[in-house]
């Protein structure tokens, strides 16, 4: 379970996600990705590396206000922290020894939702059962058809 939890925790994550619309999904998944950067500065286990860390993880989310790529980007750099706390020894939740292990599992999958462009997870879910997408997109009812090739 220790495993599986922080697998089912991201995909929820990316589920709660998807009640927010675009634009706003990237912009509050950016600000997420900023706050889990500083996420370690209150143990400071690592020292002034946490501020090095922190200033870095906020320009990474200060780009993924307008780039989906970069916030899976800042949630790939944060599972790495959260591995080299783990090995460290100096978890992020301090009576939770596993607690950055458990992260560390559970950002790629929240990371790769985020490479795939943050999609609305119960838009997929509907056009997949036939009933259309949830969110606008193109027009394509005046898309004029090819004419075939004989």
């Amino acid at each position: 379970m220790q495993y599986i939890a922080p697998i089912v925790i991201g995909v929820l994550y990316a589920l709660l996600m998807s009640f927010v619309r675009e634009p706003h999904r990237r912009r509050l998944n950016a600000v997420m990705v900023a706050g889990a950067g500083a996420a370690y500065l209150s143990g400071g286990g690592l020292g002034g590396w946490e501020f090095a860390f922190t200033a870095l993880v906020t320009y990474v989310a200060f780009r993924g206000l307008e780039s989906w790529t970069w916030i899976g980007v800042g949630w790939l750099l944060h599972t790495a922290w959260d591995v080299v706390h783990h090995i460290k020894g100096d978890p992020i939740i301090p009576f939770a020894h596993t607690s950055s292990l458990g992260c560390a599992i559970c950002d790629p999958v929240i990371a790769l939702w985020c490479l795939c462009g943050g999609p609305s997870l119960l838009a997929l879910a509907r056009n997949r059962r036939g009933r259309g997408p949830s969110e606008p997109g193109p027009d394509v009812s005046r898309e004029t058809p090819s004419p075939t090739r004989g």
